[in-house]
C-alpha cells in the first residue's frame, strides 16, 4: 500500500515539471521563459516543502498513520524542484558567471534568503534514507530535520522580498507555515513530544 501511495505521489509531483517541459517545447512560457521557469520551480519547491511539514500534523489530527510513508517522497520532490530553481538561476540567468552570482548574493537579500533555504535542504535530502536514520539515531535525525522549518521560512522570506508589490501569495504561504509551527508548539506544550520519545 505504501509503495503504491509513494508512486502516486511521485507521479503527481512530477506533473508540474512535465508541464513545464511541454510548455517550453511548445513555446508556451510567454515573453520571458526564464521568469516562468523560475516562478514555477520556486513555487513548487515551497508548496512541496510545506506539504512535507504538514504530514506529521495531519497524522496526529486524523490518526492516518500511513501518511507518514510519503513524507520522504514529498521532501525529495521539494529538493528536486529546489535544484531546478537554483539551476535556472545559475545556468539560464547567470550563465555560470561566478562573480555575478557572488555579487547578487551579497547585494540582493532575496537571493541570499533563497540560497540559504536551498542550502538547508541539502543535508535533509542527503540524510533522508533509512540508513542515515540508523547512523544518526532517531533523536538526532529528528533534530536535524527540523531544519526543514528554517528552510521553509527562508523560502517564504525569499518569495516575499522577491515579489515586492503584490505580496498576497507569499503571505498565504507564511500563514500556512505559521500554522504548522503553531501545531508543533501546541503538540509539545501538551506533552506529545515527550510521549513520542518515550514510545521510541
Amino acid at each position: 500500500m505504501s509503495r503504491h501511495l509513494n508512486r502516486l505521489v511521485t507521479l503527481a509531483g512530477l506533473v508540474p515539471a512535465a508541464r513545464l517541459v511541454w510548455e517550453a517545447i511548445a513555446g508556451g512560457l510567454g515573453a520571458n521563459p526564464i521568469d516562468a521557469i523560475t516562478d514555477t520551480t520556486g513555487v513548487w519547491t515551497l508548496r512541496l516543502l510545506l506539504a512535507t511539514l504538514a504530514v506529521t500534523p495531519l497524522r496526529r489530527l486524523t490518526g492516518w498513520n500511513r501518511v507518514i510513508a510519503i513524507r520522504r517522497t514529498l521532501g525529495l520532490l521539494a529538493f528536486f524542484y529546489g535544484c531546478l530553481h537554483a539551476l535556472t538561476w545559475v545556468v539560464l540567468d547567470q550563465f555560470f558567471a561566478l562573480g555575478l552570482m557572488l555579487e547578487d548574493l551579497a547585494k540582493r537579500p532575496f537571493i541570499t534568503a533563497g540560497a540559504t533555504g536551498f542550502a538547508l535542504m541539502v543535508p535533509l535530502a542527503v540524510t533522508s534514507t533509512a540508513g542515515w536514520v540508523r547512523r544518526l539515531g532517531g533523536r538526532r535525525w529528528a533534530q536535524l530535520h527540523r531544519l526543514a522549518y528554517l528552510s521553509a521560512a527562508a523560502g517564504v522570506v525569499h518569495y516575499y522580498w522577491l515579489v515586492k508589490a503584490d505580496t498576497t501569495r507569499p503571505l498565504r504561504y507564511a500563514a500556512v507555515l505559521t500554522a504548522l509551527l503553531g501545531a508543533r508548539v501546541a503538540w509539545r506544550l501538551m506533552g506529545g513530544g515527550r510521549r513520542a520519545v518515550g514510545v521510541r
